[in-house]
């Protein structure tokens, strides 16, 4: 049995924001008042995207008419996994009950040595 690290990406909505780093905050904090008390050992933070042209590092959220659509990466330890699927199942069940009509995508699964 392995120990693994699970990131998994989230969309996340956030109406009436006056700026977009209003939007990410309000979307962190969101997120972290679901997952505690029950996941509070998820680590949140805003997702990143490359950009296509100068491949820089760019936040990923959008702003359009006072609605933001930030993208956030939740990474989480599992301990014990008999597999890297068996660890990505794991990490969705227990994020997707704290976070249940976010939608979830297994970004990354690596190996804890």
């Amino acid at each position: 049995m392995t120990d693994y690290l699970v990131s998994v990406e989230s969309a996340w909505v956030v109406k009436d924001v006056k700026s977009l780093d209003d939007g990410i905050s309000v979307a962190i904090s969101e997120a972290g008042k679901l997952l505690n008390p029950s996941a509070k050992f998820v680590e949140i933070e805003i997702g990143q995207v490359s950009c296509p042209f100068c491949e820089n590092e760019l936040n990923n959220a959008l702003m359009v008419a006072n609605m933001a659509l930030v993208g956030l990466t939740l990474e989480m330890k599992v301990f014990k996994a008999e597999s890297k699927e068996h660890a990505s199942r794991i990490a969705k069940s227990v994020i997707g009950k704290a976070l249940r009509t976010i939608p979830l995508k297994i970004l990354e699964i690596s190996e804890i040595k």
